[in-house]
């Protein structure tokens, strides 16, 4: 696999390069300095070859940020082919500018200098200051107008190594992790890959993007999406943004991990199980800072936790600890567990058997004489499984038999831990037009 990192000083345009490249806007993109502080990975196809891209966040930018900034620019580099070092000659070089270079030229890999915001040719006028940086000619580009790119890529590829062997695709589990501001949700995710992937501070807010995190448990790959804390409301636009980013992770997550604090768990989080159970997505309840509960208030915390996500009692919960890595195995077990069952499929003449037996366990809805009769059951979509029922009147449907259901569903079809979806449909002379009810669970 090739790997990229793209560094600089801060807004200079790497973020927007970076979502050039990769041809979607992964990482978040504003007009200040410092939103990008996690080093956030992301994959383009480039004359068929792979190549890993790093964004990093912005070099001696002078802050409390900086030196965890460095060390994420640091891991990034390691093990990458060559580094794009991106910067704004328009502006002229600064003191920090300098300072990149002199750190790139201590690690000994390959540099190309990418003069961004290059957006015609009467700019390149601004280039000639770069030479004196020590790394050869500059390349011009413009991100935001997606100019220069293939002369980039191709200066890129004359440090890469040949690939010709077939690697065989194995596609990944990708996971969100979700939960309000300072929940230990970066400490969770670099408690289970061993490294200091995410920054952590006691400040909420620190992560600002959804963070990508790849990582290989038993064979199986996953890629670890850490997003940024949501809150009620958010402070400022590009936290706002950011949540708007987490959201946009959730929708492209095959399950969900929602971390709350076994101390803390209120009002907001009941947003954020809502916001999971809208998904359709499988959803562990990850209770964090286990730990730290007294032995003598573990059952009352427990039911508090069984009153407040009543409704999604289904998902299972794993207790954990970042600080000492309890539970972290059962998080990644648990999640392949689940994974497969949302994936999975019933034969309809078993789903027509359990039908028979649910309506003698259960009495159906009965609406002034006149009974819901089920006449056929069958799947129709898996991830979420989704069960398609003919009956005669989908009105005579109540919430409580429909709960029934899908507890049954769950319980006897080997599908616990997950949510279904049922669809009413009618059929025979009540039958109006194509008019269906769904329900999920």
């Amino acid at each position: 696999m090739h790997k990229v990192a793209i560094v600089g000083r801060p807004n200079v345009g790497k973020s927007s390069l970076f979502n050039r490249l990769i041809g979607r806007r992964e990482a978040v993109v504003a007009d200040f300095p410092g939103v990008t502080r996690d080093a956030k990975e992301g994959m383009m196809l480039y004359q068929n070859h792979r190549i890993t891209l790093v964004d990093t966040g912005g070099l001696w930018s002078g802050d409390e940020w900086e030196a965890a900034i460095r060390q994420k620019a640091e891991w990034a580099i390691e093990g990458a082919q060559a580094v794009v070092f991106v910067l704004d000659p328009r502006e002229g070089l600064s003191a920090a500018d300098y300072e990149v270079a002199d750190w790139l030229r201590r690690l000994g890999i390959p540099v190309i200098v990418v003069a961004n915001k290059i957006d015609s040719q009467k700019h390149e006028v601004y280039l000639a200051e770069l030479w004196g940086l020590g790394f050869g000619d500059p390349v011009p580009i413009s991100a935001e107008h997606a100019r220069g790119l293939d002369e980039l890529m191709d200066r890129v590829m004359t440090h890469m190594p040949d690939d010709d062997e077939d690697v065989p695709e194995i596609a990944p589990i990708r996971i969100s992790l979700i939960g309000r501001p300072n929940v230990g949700k970066s400490s969770l995710l670099n408690a289970i890959v061993q490294s200091d992937r995410a920054i952590v501070a006691d400040q909420p807010g620190t992560t600002r993007d959804s963070l990508d995190v790849e990582w290989d448990y038993g064979g199986q790959r996953f890629v670890l999406v850490d997003t940024a804390g949501i809150r009620k409301k958010p402070p400022t636009a590009i936290e706002d943004y950011a949540i708007q980013r987490s959201q946009a992770a959730i929708a492209r997550s095959d399950l969900i991990w929602l971390v709350v604090n076994a101390d803390e768990l209120g009002d907001h989080e009941l947003k954020l199980a809502n916001l999971a159970y809208d998904s359709g997505k499988p959803v562990i309840v990850v209770v964090n800072k286990w730990d730290l509960i007294p032995d003598a208030d573990l059952k009352s915390t427990e039911r508090d936790l069984n009153q407040k996500l009543h409704h999604i009692s289904y998902a299972p919960r794993v207790y954990t600890s970042a600080i000492n890595d309890y539970g972290i195995h059962e998080m990644l077990a648990e999640a392949m567990k689940l994974h497969d069952k949302w994936q999975s499929r019933v034969p309809t003449s078993e789903l027509n058997r359990w039908l028979e037996v649910w309506q003698m366990r259960q009495a159906v809805p009965n609406f002034h004489g006149k009974k819901l009769r089920m006449y056929f059951m069958t799947q129709v979509e898996t991830a979420p499984p989704t069960f398609a029922i003919f009956c005669n009147r989908a009105g005579f449907v109540t919430r409580a038999y429909e709960g029934f259901l899908q507890n049954r569903i769950r319980e006897d079809l080997a599908l616990a831990g997950i949510p279904v979806r049922l669809k009413w449909k009618e059929k025979g002379p009540y039958k109006r037009g194509e008019k269906s009810e769904e329900a999920e669970a």
